[in-house]
């Protein structure tokens, strides 16, 4: 995989506590005369995707000059977490590895990170959601600095009224199309492999779920939904709306063009999340944002809720650096503001998000959508489900069997789970 160094100097921060108020104030050493410093050799190495390589990079740079602790950031172009997990079993990884929290299972499977050391204070400070998305077997194991769910943004000159079941999205959709306005009902994305992430909240609604829940709310691997009666029924009516249906879900439309589809105002209707909010501003379009609906008498349409977080490297050459970076520099409001800045996703940090809610009415859209979402599973196991899941949503939305379908979809989930 490609790794390209994006930004060099970067800095663990003792100092930050000292400038927040929190901590034991001007008793505090420097950064770079801390016991931390002194025995990582003032070097981290922090790996992260193309977008917030480029986002930290100021950090780097800025941290770094102050704090004389040089800091390496990494850009690892694209599959991050077999890239880490390959690089941790060879011991060539980095010491701050930054992703989504859902690979949290599999990295602890594979010993690849460690428990991160935060104070009840520190953990106070965020989302209740963030921090339950980064917990596993008790324990913490990232700092979360972000949060994310997908909800609908429409185009309001299209349709100025929010759909308040599918069937009135799909009635609004049909109508636009027959004036020529429209020629996509929805743009929601499928692809050739189906995606499992983006159609969740209609698979809930219609009576699906991936994992049930033990007593303690922890996600039941030997409880999986997939092939259970609900799933077949919750598939009836996906495929209903699929193109042997009312056409509003596509394969054709995908993650490389369903942005792209709204934002040339094909389609009044866009399921996605915060990061195609840029491209809906540039292309000048009146639009609102909304929870996704759901069925008619249904359930409730639920997504996922995501977080990105920080992990510390169970193999890195600079732990001691590394937990001091993660624990006493991410949890500033400063920071989380400012990566929201860089890249607009609702901080899991409470006092950051309390400070940015007021400039953007568009984060607490997407807060308000995601309200009653639930938490992307983090067990190893969930690796099993999104292939056989999304192969499966893309051939019964182009016309295959139902139940056929699902029921393989689900043999070749349990086999990989046992």
């Amino acid at each position: 995989m490609r790794i390209r160094t994006a930004g060099v100097v970067a800095a663990a921060l003792a100092l930050s506590l000292a400038a927040t108020g929190c901590g034991g104030g001007g008793d505090e050493p420097a950064a770079s005369d801390s016991p931390a410093a002194k025995a990582a050799g003032g070097r981290l190495v922090i790996w992260a995707d193309t977008k917030r390589t480029a986002a930290l990079k100021p950090f780097a740079d800025h941290f770094g000059q102050e704090n004389g602790v040089t800091v390496e950031v990494q850009e690892i172009a694209d599959e991050q977490q077999t890239t880490f997990v390959t690089a941790s079993q060879q011991g060539s990884g980095p010491d701050v590895m930054v992703g989504a929290h859902d690979w949290i299972g599999n990295l602890v499977q594979n010993g690849a990170i460690d428990p991160v050391q935060l104070s009840a204070q520190q953990k106070a400070g965020f989302a209740e959601i963030a921090l339950k998305a980064v917990t596993f077997n008790g324990q913490v194991y990232g700092v979360p600095y972000a949060m994310e769910n997908i909800a609908l943004i429409r185009n309001t000159d299209l349709a100025p009224q929010a759909p308040a079941t599918v069937e009135d999205l799909v009635a609004t959709g049909k109508r636009l199309k027959a004036q020529k306005k429209a020629s996509e009902i929805l743009c929601l994305q499928v692809g050739q492999s189906g995606d499992a992430y983006h159609l969740y909240p209609l698979y809930t609604s219609a009576g699906g779920y991936l994992f049930g829940t033990a007593a303690n709310g922890d996600y039941d691997p030997k409880d999986l939904g997939v092939g259970t009666p609900g799933s077949v029924a919750a598939f009836k009516k996906i495929r209903a709306l699929g193109e042997k249906g009312d056409g509003a879900l596509k394969r054709s439309i995908g993650g490389e063009n369903s942005i792209a589809t709204f934002t040339a105002k094909k389609c009044a209707f866009l399921v996605s999340g915060p990061w195609a909010i840029t491209d809906v501003k540039k292309a000048g379009l009146a639009y609102d944002i909304s929870p996704v609906p759901g069925f008619a008498g249904g359930e409730p349409a639920t997504p996922f809720v995501g977080v990105q977080a920080f992990y510390v490297a169970a193999k890195g050459k600079n732990k001691a650096l590394a937990q001091e970076f993660v624990a006493n520099y991410l949890t500033v409001p400063d920071l989380a503001v400012a990566l929201y800045k860089a890249e607009p996703r609702p901080p899991a940090l409470t006092a950051a998000l309390d400070q940015v809610k007021a400039e953007d009415g568009d984060l607490v859209k997407f807060q308000e959508a995601g309200r009653a979402g639930a938490v992307l599973p983090a067990i190893p196991e969930m690796a099993a489900i999104w292939d056989p899941f999304g192969k499966a949503e893309a051939a019964i939305i182009g016309g295959a069997d139902v139940a056929t379908t699902v029921n393989a979809a689900a043999k070749t989930i349990s086999g990989q789970i046992r």
